[in-house]
């Protein structure tokens, strides 16, 4: 075999040994990556929120009485001092068989009494015009001075009490007439009778200019004091109440901008801090665990806007604008791990995977911002694996 020949056997003997290197190395492993930018990043506090009125006025029925229809419904623009509704009496009172058949006895019983005053009229009348004869019979017989001043006394004494007697008579007949209309009415009156037309009513006006808000009683019907018929308030005094958690609470401060959205339309909504209340609560989460929650306040910057689409308990996305700069360093809150003690990341070079510390600075949502460690445009690995380490081959695939 010549030269040549052998050459040729070695450079093939080496080719196949590359190509079965090549073969048995491990492949790269596939990784997510992100590159490290420079852009605006806000750090901020993000929760569900509820709109609300400030100030919203129930409209209660002041006596028990029978409440008329209803008219207004949600949504209706009322003037300060327009009639919401109207009340009435109480309809007659039902009566059974034994009652209906007492209150007919009761008005023949009071018909009798009156036929017996009018007897005891005629004989006080009577009495009275003999007694006024008699006196003046003695006053004559007094002036010829065949009687005594005594008996001429004693005969206008009687005279002043048969008057009496008959005014008390003609007394006792109105009473009774008064009886007989009091037991008529009882009968006379069907079960569940309205008032008529004539019986005046009381008319419950609006303590405020705005929109209704609810119908608690639309139908007519016997209502009780102080039952809740309509709520009524101005959407010009519209704002959001956000229940943050305490932790996040103390974070925001009266002034502070936020954001809105989530509330239906294409734009956010901007408003601020009126107040964050003192007192908190405890509500129990979906998973069921108590947390402590704080009510915020925030009015919006521009009310005319927001109450145009939004009304009384819309939901809201409050996003609480606690710090904000520009061309600020970040990365994936993903790509970050710990290790003694200290935040890492594997930065992509050349498809090797490389361990280098960072320093971070403040948190938003999926990111956080870097503040030593990285440059911009470097690609980070995010959600990296334990088969990961410092100076494997990676294949990045950027999402």
């Amino acid at each position: 075999m010549n030269t040549k020949k052998r050459w040729i056997l070695v450079l093939v003997a080496l080719a196949a040994l590359a190509l079965l290197v090549l073969a048995l190395r491990p492949s790269p492993t596939v990784v997510n990556s992100a590159v490290v930018v420079a852009d605006r990043f806000v750090e901020s506090v993000d929760e569900e929120g509820r709109t609300r009125l400030r100030d919203t006025y129930t409209i209660s029925a002041p006596i028990a009485g029978y409440l008329q229809r209803v008219q207004p419904e949600p949504g209706d623009e009322v003037e300060l001092g327009a009639v919401m509704f109207r009340m009435e009496p109480h309809p007659a009172p039902a009566l059974d068989a034994r009652s209906l058949e007492q209150a007919r006895e009761n008005l023949a019983a009071a018909r009798a009494r009156r036929q017996t005053a009018e007897a005891n009229l005629e004989t006080a009348f009577a009495d009275a015009e003999f007694a006024a004869s008699e006196y003046e019979r003695y006053r004559e017989l007094h002036e010829r001075g065949l009687v005594s001043t005594a008996e001429m006394e004693r005969a206008r004494s009687t005279r002043d009490r048969q008057r009496a007697a008959a005014r008390a008579a003609e007394h006792a007949v109105e009473v009774a007439g008064f009886e007989i209309e009091s037991a008529r009415a009882l009968v006379d009156i069907a079960s569940g009778e309205r008032p008529p037309e004539d019986q005046p009513q009381l008319e419950v006006r609006s303590p405020i200019g705005g929109v209704v808000l609810r119908r608690h009683r639309c139908c007519e019907g016997a209502v009780a004091a102080g039952e809740p018929v309509l709520d009524v308030g101005s959407l010009a005094d519209l704002e959001v109440q956000v229940d943050l958690l305490s932790m996040a609470a103390v974070r925001v401060r009266p002034d502070m901008r936020v954001e809105m959205t989530g509330w239906g339309g294409d734009q956010a909504l901007m408003g601020t801090v009126r107040r964050v209340e003192p007192a908190g609560f405890t509500r129990v989460s979906a998973l069921g665990v108590d947390e402590q929650r704080v009510p915020v306040i925030i009015d919006f910057d521009e009310p005319e806007r927001a109450f145009e689409k939004l009304g009384v308990g819309y939901r809201v996305e409050a996003e609480f604008i606690l710090w904000e700069g520009e061309e600020v360093l970040q990365v994936p809150t993903s790509a970050l791990f710990r290790r003694d003690g200290e935040w890492h990341v594997f930065v992509v070079d050349n498809g090797r995977a490389r361990l280098r510390r960072i320093e971070t600075g403040r948190r938003s949502g999926l990111t956080v911002q870097v503040v030593e460690g990285l440059e911009p445009g470097e690609a980070v690995i995010t959600h990296p694996g334990e088969q990961i380490g410092d100076g494997a081959r990676v294949r990045a695939v950027r999402r």
